[in-house]
């Protein structure tokens, strides 16, 4: 049995792709649900009956632990709601299910899954996002989230193997988007940083204003050869080296405060 399961805000332009891409290979579907204002309740409603209300929090992990908790199948599968899961995936998933089924115990607990990720209207191949694979399969009770930090890695217990086929991500189909999320990791960025008393001075500011964005930018750019997805890369590489000064600057309004 498999259980597929997501954590939701304000997702009504991306859910119904999502889920659509999975229904076909899921026993059940679980959907958390962190107070949205939009319609994605309503559309999550024609996949399921398996929805949790919750408030939105600032580290979305803790809610997409909590629809982990809920899941009750053999097999989890957690995605985003803005990812879509490709035919060979699918078939993978499908022939993991029979394999269980039938009797043979996986000699793994959990799987990574290769991501094609979508950035200014090209899939990036380069600059280290490409196959950014992440851990969203898993035997139920194997994995979990640490719930720190909003690009964390599931903890497993036991082997992790690789999947076929792709997570097709549609995180940034607008630059729009991009800067939407943009704001929402820098200010967590920020919140970590004055939780852990980083406070403003010479050297701090020397590591988050130079050194940290010239580092990051170069590392994508250059080493990872983010040069090769031309415009895309290149603002790719720019906006990520940004995300350092930017949060540096929420935590000096922060320790204003």
């Amino acid at each position: 049995m498999l259980s597929v399961v997501l954590a939701i805000y304000n997702e009504e332009q991306n859910l119904a792709r999502c889920l659509d891409s999975v229904k076909l290979i899921a026993d059940e579907i679980v959907v958390v649900d962190g107070s949205s204002t939009d319609n994605s309740v309503e559309i999550a409603k024609k996949y399921t009956k398996k929805i949790i209300e919750t408030t939105n929090k600032s580290n979305f992990h803790i809610n997409k632990q909590m629809a982990m908790d809920a899941a009750t199948g053999d097999i989890v599968l957690q995605l985003d709601a803005d990812e879509v899961v490709d035919d060979d995936l699918a078939n993978y998933i499908k022939q993991l299910k029979n394999d269980i089924k039938e009797g043979t115990t996986p000699t793994d607990s959990a799987w990574w899954i290769p991501r094609k990720n979508l950035f200014l209207g090209s899939y990036l191949t380069k600059g280290g996002q490409y196959p950014d694979s992440v851990i969203r399969l898993y035997l139920k009770g194997k994995a979990r989230l640490p719930q720190k930090d909003v690009h964390e890695q599931m903890e497993v217990e036991g082997s992790i193997g690789t999947a076929n086929g792709h997570l097709i991500h549609y995180s940034n189909p607008t630059f729009a988007d991009y800067l939407r999320k943009f704001n929402t990791y820098t200010s967590f960025t920020a919140e970590k940083l004055h939780k852990k008393h980083t406070t403003i001075s010479f050297t701090t500011s020397l590591d988050y204003l130079v050194k940290k964005p010239l580092v990051t930018f170069f590392s994508i750019y250059a080493r990872h050869r983010g040069y090769v997805d031309g415009i895309p890369g290149f603002m790719f590489a720019l906006m990520s080296s940004l995300h350092f000064p930017i949060a540096y600057i929420k935590l000096w309004e922060l320790s204003e405060k």
